[in-house]
């Protein structure tokens, strides 16, 4: 009897020795994304990389070499539409950015695709491959088509 009081004792010590891990989400509960301010929130979703950022006007801007690009349409009503497209950056400094374009009276989604870079970053002259996925959403009925950098990506009917 008095070995398992010991025995309960020197568990206890250890147990209460051990680092404690505060606010570890469980195996179902979904994980949350830091915003600016260092606070965590369930309610902002990720901003995706490739959308432009207020600190672009400080950067250099440069051509980005798409190669292959098409329309992911997910059967959902209304559809969603995801255009997809991967290629090069001109140097592994540069950060690829998408402008997304509301349809015109054509209904034509124009997708301005283009790097920024520090000007006065060393960096090496390699090229960098990318591969993206650039969420359109959804849109009203209708058949649309969308371009990027003046090339047709694809069509679609909403």
């Amino acid at each position: 009897m008095r070995q398992l009081i010991i025995l309960m004792i020197v568990a206890t010590l250890v147990n209460a020795c051990a680092p404690i891990i505060a606010d570890t989400p469980g195996p179902d509960e979904p994980v949350s994304n830091p915003t600016d301010n260092g606070n965590l929130t369930q309610d902002q979703p990720a901003m995706p990389s490739y959308v432009p950022q207020p600190n672009d006007i400080n950067l250099s801007r440069a051509e980005a070499f798409v190669d292959e690009m098409g329309l992911l349409i997910r059967e959902s009503y209304p559809p969603q539409i995801t255009l997809g497209i991967s290629g090069n950056l001109p140097t592994p400094c540069h950060q690829l950015r998408a402008n997304i374009n509301a349809p015109d009276t054509e209904n034509k989604i124009n997708v301005e695709v283009y790097t920024v870079v520090d000007p006065a970053m060393m960096c090496t002259q390699v090229l960098k491959p990318f591969q993206e996925n650039i969420e359109l959403g959804t849109f009203p009925s209708g058949h649309y088509s969308v371009w990027v950098n003046g090339e047709l990506a694809g069509e679609f009917d909403s």
